[in-house]
């Protein structure tokens, strides 16, 4: 194959990604709009009673929790005040000590027993819904009366399992994980949005 026939390739390979995306988008907008209002409803209801947000997360899910933590500590699309977030995956001194000293599948559940108290939301993203440190956040937060909103894909796994009534589960109806975490992206995106919209009256 030339390069010009790889060149084409490699732009109807991009083509497709951009395709499969946008319709998993499509398809599941009607599936996720109902789960993602009511997250959001929840973290503006637990933000406007002086709790907080607290997120968590694996690899590329990691940085997902950051980014929203990061959106909701700054801003999102409209000036307002600061709202309280915190990645539990940005301490790296409490990460790496945890790990070495007990088991890396604590790593979260530790940090949420001493920051999560009544009345905040865990945000608990797993691509699979089975993340040994994310399901051990989840039965935490269970145990101690923080609700979760459970951002997920396939199922929601074992994830899906521990979740109660009073929890939230936003599951991507999809098998792969680079379109799962696209979806989840926007889902976060969404729930900013409709964080400032019922908190501040946001109209963007």
């Amino acid at each position: 194959m030339g390069h010009a026939e790889q060149g084409a390739a490699l732009e109807a390979r991009i083509a497709s990604h951009f395709g499969d995306s946008a319709s998993l988008k499509q398809s599941a907008a009607p599936l996720l709009a109902a789960p993602i209002a009511r997250a959001a409803a929840l973290m503006a209801g637990a933000l406007a009673a002086g709790g907080k947000v607290l997120a968590c997360g694996n690899g590329g899910s990691a940085g997902d929790a950051q980014h929203f933590a990061a959106e909701l500590v700054n801003r999102f699309e409209v000036e307002r005040p600061p709202l309280a977030a915190i990645a539990l995956t940005t301490d790296s001194s409490a990460l790496t000590s945890i790990a070495n000293d007990y088991s890396y599948d604590q790593v979260f559940e530790k940090q949420l027993r001493a920051l999560g108290r009544r009345g905040d939301v865990l945000l608990a993203i797993s691509t699979s819904g089975n993340s040994a440190s994310v399901v051990a956040a989840v039965a935490a937060a269970r145990q101690l009366g923080v609700t979760t909103v459970a951002l997920t894909g396939r199922g929601g796994g074992r994830i899906s399992a521990q979740l109660t009534p009073d929890d939230v589960h936003i599951c991507v109806p999809h098998e792969r994980t680079v379109r799962i975490q696209e979806v989840h992206l926007l889902a976060l995106h969404c729930l900013c949005d409709g964080i400032d919209l019922l908190l501040f009256g946001a109209k963007k």
